[in-house]
């Protein structure tokens, strides 16, 4: 998946009730920023980088307030991790943590590049986003920066004195604004993004941490490393699933929601050993399945939700699939097909409108 810049909607953990804090609707800042209404009940869902910046850029200007990204980041804490966390807090030290974080972060997000070193006895760890020409990136780093001082927090308790903190981009408040919320007046225009601390606080012990609990997790992990090389096709599979019963899901709408051009996703999908219309037959396929054994609408709105032009193109591809048309496969299982209609479907997701 690398270059396709996707991060877990986890990233988003929170966000309605931080916007309730500013009167904002949450569910309207989604659908400006071209992302699902559900994008909060599934964190595990795979989301455009560039548009989660887009959306953070959206609730600064909508809320008035220009620290929104670093203070939601601040309220979400490290729940953004999801499962990702219980692995941070069972290794030995904080910087076994800490090297945990920037070995799995691409599990999190391939969007962004996490790193720590060391450079004359203090420690930098620098947060780097990958975002298209054109995107703002204050929000968006400024939301990472907010969550690592609370990742930090947790593995350092009392001990997290950080010497300072950097921001590649400039001041988008007075300088005291930033040192209320982070503990330190930050160095903005820098070479970095990212936290500065002595580097004797990586040979901190984690007390609570459980090597055995370590362990198994890491080795969960190594396998789910091996898998997220073949996530795309099922993304992709779930987003036509969310697209077809709304118009057609063509490679330019699904590209375009995924911000790539269709010309690279088509790539991406031959790394895999498949292809966007091989795909969509599948899923095309296994909807008809589905919709032809619980549903009683009619074959003409079937074909119609499926992407067709007409019931004819349906009923020959559903005899390539089947050696059957749909009324005698319906009739071969013993299903009823009292047609009725549904209302009538819009072309494009609403909340792409």
């Amino acid at each position: 998946m690398n270059g396709t810049n996707l991060s877990r909607a986890s990233t988003l953990t929170k966000l309605d009730e931080f916007c309730s804090r500013y009167q904002l609707d949450y569910r309207e800042a989604l659908a400006q920023a071209g992302l699902p209404q559900d994008t909060l009940t599934q964190p595990d869902n795979l989301i455009p980088y560039s548009r989660m910046a887009q959306l953070l850029e959206i609730c600064a200007r909508e809320s008035g307030n220009p620290l929104f990204g670093l203070e939601y980041g601040a309220f979400q804490g490290t729940a953004v991790f999801g499962r990702l966390l219980y692995l941070f807090k069972n290794a030995n030290t904080v910087g076994g943590s800490l090297s945990e974080l920037t070995h799995y972060y691409h599990l999190h997000s391939s969007a962004a590049e996490v790193a720590t070193s060391v450079e004359e006895g203090m420690a930098v760890l620098t947060y780097e986003p990958a975002l298209e020409d054109g995107v703002p990136s204050r929000q968006i780093v400024e939301l990472a920066i907010g969550v690592g001082k609370s990742l930090m927090k947790m593995l350092m308790g009392s001990c997290w004195k950080p010497s300072g903190v950097h921001f590649r981009h400039g001041a988008g408040s007075p300088a005291h604004t930033y040192a209320r919320i982070l503990g330190v007046t930050p160095q903005f225009n820098s070479t970095s993004n990212g936290w500065v601390f002595d580097a004797q606080l990586l040979n901190l012990p984690l007390s609570d941490s459980d090597p055995e609990l370590h362990a198994l997790i890491r080795e969960h992990l190594e396998k789910m490393d091996a898998l997220t090389v073949r996530e795309l096709p099922d993304y992709v599979r779930r987003l036509m699933r969310s697209f077809l019963p709304n118009g057609q899901a063509t490679i330019e709408l699904i590209a375009d929601y995924m911000m790539l051009s269709p010309r690279s996703l088509q790539r991406y999908l031959a790394q895999e050993n498949t292809s966007f219309q091989k795909l969509l037959n599948e899923t095309r396929q296994s909807m008809a399945e589905r919709y032809l054994k619980e549903s009683t609408i009619s074959l003409t709105q079937l074909s119609g939700i499926l992407g067709y032009s007409d019931l004819a193109a349906f009923s020959r591809a559903f005899q390539r699939w089947y050696g059957a048309s749909p009324r005698q496969w319906r009739k071969e299982r013993g299903i009823g097909a009292r047609p009725r209609l549904l209302p009538p479907r819009r072309r494009t997701p609403a909340w792409l409108t």
